[in-house]
């Protein structure tokens, strides 16, 4: 029975880092598409002194990238505090959280928060500026090249460390079931 529970356990487990896996990818290719659909200089008209410049796909693909980005930033935590949670109920209050998992996820947050303002902040400029509005006091910003790229391989750095610390807790979890499992052998022998 307890065999059968970790087999549905690690069916689970693999399922969510796939879905993490899924999403971040999905999330980075709308980026690398939204950075050839953004607005370009080109697109910007002038009506006297006043601006204008017209809404892009930009800015619903980076919107969606950041949706994207957001669910599977929240899965992987959830998934890294879930493993941390049950085994802390195994041992005690007393468990050690493994310095490098810890590293990981503060890497992982640090590189979602700046893709997060990086994708906002473009995803905001390639909506509709109308004239005498602009995007920030009455004034029209078109997205720099590369932007979109930049958050695109900055979601890759976020995916990469929430799923090494996914699997770092794994494994780790798993070594200190076996170690559990040899001590409880060699004390019935």
């Amino acid at each position: 029975m307890v065999n059968m529970e970790r087999h549905h356990c690690s069916y689970a487990v693999i399922l969510l880092l796939s879905l993490i896996i899924i999403l971040g990818l999905v999330s980075f290719s709308l980026c690398f598409a939204a950075e050839f659909k953004r607005s370009k200089k080109e697109d910007l008209r002038f009506n006297g002194k006043l601006c204008y410049l017209a809404g892009s796909q930009g800015f619903d693909l980076g919107v969606a990238a950041l949706v994207f980005l957001f669910i599977a930033q929240i899965i992987g935590n959830l998934l890294v505090c879930c493993k941390f949670r049950s085994r802390s109920h195994e041992r005690g209050c007393k468990t050690k959280q493994p310095k490098i998992v810890i590293i990981s996820l503060v890497l992982s947050w640090i590189s979602f928060g700046v893709t997060i303002i990086l994708l906002g902040a473009a995803a905001s400029m390639s909506k509709s500026q109308p004239y005498g509005e602009g995007w920030l006091d009455g004034e029209c910003y078109v997205v720099k090249d590369g932007i979109f790229l930049g958050s695109a391989i900055l979601i890759l750095i976020t995916l990469g460390t929430t799923i090494s610390s996914i699997i770092i807790t794994i494994r780790r979890r798993q070594a200190e079931k076996e170690g559990r499992k040899v001590h409880a052998q060699a004390e019935s022998a």
